[in-house]
């Protein structure tokens, strides 16, 4: 089970990351980028739900990185 949450919330938090860097390379070039809001913009309520679950994603695996990363659990920083 926490694998699978691990790995839904690294998805999730890989489409918000993608997602932002779309819109502000869409900012820079006088486009709107928003890949979330173009599939998801004609229900509103859904599309408020996938930028709800990307913030919870982030939040858990801000909260959980340390215990789940190799890397950082071995001291390597």
């Amino acid at each position: 089970l926490m694998k699978a949450l691990h790995m839904i919330g690294f998805i999730l938090l890989a489409i918000g990351g993608l997602n932002w860097g779309l819109i502000g390379l869409g900012g820079f070039a006088g486009a709107d980028w928003n890949v979330v809001h173009m599939i998801l913009g004609a229900w509103p309520v859904v599309e408020w739900i996938v930028y709800v679950l990307v913030g919870l994603s982030a939040l858990w695996l801000l909260f959980t990185h340390k215990k789940d990363c190799r890397t950082c659990s071995a001291g390597a920083m």
